[in-house]
């Protein structure tokens, strides 16, 4: 038997209401929040989930949707 490692991507997405003058500034309050912790995506819902055979490193590394 061979021994296989495997990576799990999986995408999350929530919804934050930010006050703001322009689209720009929106994008730059959340990530400030974000990077502060003050948006936090946890548990969320997600959105896709992918695997992948990542070692050895002649094995397919391509994802799959599961």
């Amino acid at each position: 038997m061979k021994k296989y490692t495997i990576a799990i991507q999986e995408t999350i997405v929530d919804e934050f209401e930010i006050e703001a003058k322009d689209l720009r500034e929106a994008f730059d309050i959340a990530a400030k929040k974000y990077n502060k912790g003050e948006f936090v995506l946890c548990p969320g819902e997600v959105h896709s989930k992918l695997m992948a055979v990542v070692k050895p490193d002649c094995e397919s590394k391509e994802w799959n949707e599961f």
